[in-house]
């Protein structure tokens, strides 16, 4: 780590964000510049950033207890007691009341349901149509979320949900309240209301009718009230789906830069049901772009790292998309290789962490893994996609990393 940084760091924060059209540039940049550990120094307060496998070792696991979740951010304003954002003996009582729902056990009786929905989105494509597959994942992403874990089958519903569902996305995505908290939002009342509205009428509808075995009778048996269980389904919709979105359009976005590799894969999964070409590519496009790019805390006690302090009462994030690029970590790090996922190679420890970590890893990873394979495996045996002006494609820093402006490819069935 630079003691001092250079005296031009400044400008070449700048030209980052200029070019990147995002953070994510500068990030790279201060990263490069002053190692592991630096402070960003903007106008409301000075958050700290980590990354690399030490420091992700000591945020998720050996110094988790000093860091809190719950925070005054919009993630809390809207997911309120949601799993995602509670600490302590209440994060753990949710945590165990739902994982049944989404524990590996569980996983084969979703597979089916996992297809179908693929299925039924694509079945309105046309053969020649430009479709953008940022909008068609967000699509299957949404059907499977509310049909596992929720019994709930919204195709009619989806397209007077979907507005309210984007701006529930907005409001937790970085923007100008990260310089200004009280900064008012008042075009997020009414559609969050109207999710809000929905959400709390499957709660009645289940407790006034038959018992169905998915998350929301979890919660409903543990006796839960319905504020509590409207944070609990919010923050899986959310959360859920937008992380499968963002990873399914960025498989297609990769493959669609690399003609070659999506040739081979399609090859490969019209002859086999298990792929570990397509297990590689889904790892690669989750190292290169992972949904969840940045985790963020509150410091409760001083935290401790080998590249410095970080006093009590600051804000820290650790960045996932900074360690996964590290060029000390992985050979020709911003390259597109899912070979190096291939034969059994090993990462160092906490140096690929695309779903965290340690007691609070992601609650959905393994879901979120078999509907990918499942969705994409049937797209590339059903379909050849055809990339449509990627010249434009960036990365948004939004809720999640996902590409804008969206995935255009040209669809053409397979004859097979």
């Amino acid at each position: 780590m630079s003691e001092q940084p250079a005296p031009d760091l400044g400008l070449r924060v700048l030209r980052a964000w200029l070019k990147s059209g995002s953070p994510l540039g500068p990030l790279e940049v201060m990263g490069d510049e002053m190692g592991y550990f630096f402070q960003i120094p903007l106008p409301a307060f000075h958050p700290y950033v980590v990354f690399g496998p030490q420091a992700n070792r000591a945020v998720l696991v050996t110094q988790r207890q000093k860091l809190l979740w719950r925070n005054t951010d919009p993630v809390t304003d809207l997911l309120w007691r949601g799993v995602l954002v509670v600490d302590g003996e209440e994060h753990e009582a949710y945590r165990k009341c739902m994982e049944p729902a989404l524990h590996p056990a569980q996983l084969p009786a979703y597979a089916e349901m996992m297809v179908a929905q693929a299925k039924r989105v694509c079945d309105g494509w046309q053969a020649g149509q430009v479709v953008d597959l940022l909008v068609e994942s967000r699509k299957i992403a949404l059907l499977i979320i509310f049909q596992a874990l929720f019994s709930q089958d919204i195709g009619k519903d989806l397209p007077h949900l979907w507005q309210p569902i984007l701006k529930a996305i907005a409001y937790i995505s970085p923007g100008a309240w990260i310089l200004w908290r009280q900064l008012p939002r008042p075009s997020f009342t009414a559609p969050l209301r109207q999710l809000d509205a929905y959400l709390y009428g499957l709660i009645a509808k289940r407790r006034a009718g038959p018992p169905h075995p998915d998350l929301l009778q979890a919660l409903i048996e543990a006796d839960y009230p319905d504020a509590v269980i409207r944070d609990q389904m919010l923050t899986m919709l959310i959360a859920g789906h937008d992380t499968s979105t963002a990873l399914l359009a960025w498989v297609f976005v990769l493959l669609g830069k690399h003609p070659s590799v999506m040739e081979e894969l399609s090859l490969e999964v019209a002859q086999n049901d298990k792929s570990p070409l397509l297990d590689a590519v889904i790892k690669e496009a989750l190292r290169l772009y992972p949904p969840i790019h940045i985790g963020n805390r509150r410091v409760a006690q001083a935290l401790e790292l080998e590249q410095g302090v970080i006093p009590a009462g600051e804000r820290m994030f650790y960045s996932i998309y900074l360690t996964h690029r590290d060029q000390r970590i992985w050979e020709a790090a911003e390259a597109f290789r899912p070979q190096r996922f291939l034969g059994g190679r090993q990462t160092p420890p906490f140096s690929y962490v695309p779903f965290g970590g340690g007691p609070r890893a992601c609650i959905g990873a393994a879901f979120g893994q078999q509907e990918a394979r499942l969705v994409l495996t049937y797209l590339l045996r059903r379909f050849r996609f055809e990339p449509v002006h990627f010249e434009r494609i960036h990365p948004h820093m939004g809720a999640t990393l996902e590409p804008r402006p969206g995935v255009w490819m040209r669809v053409q069935p397979r004859t097979h």
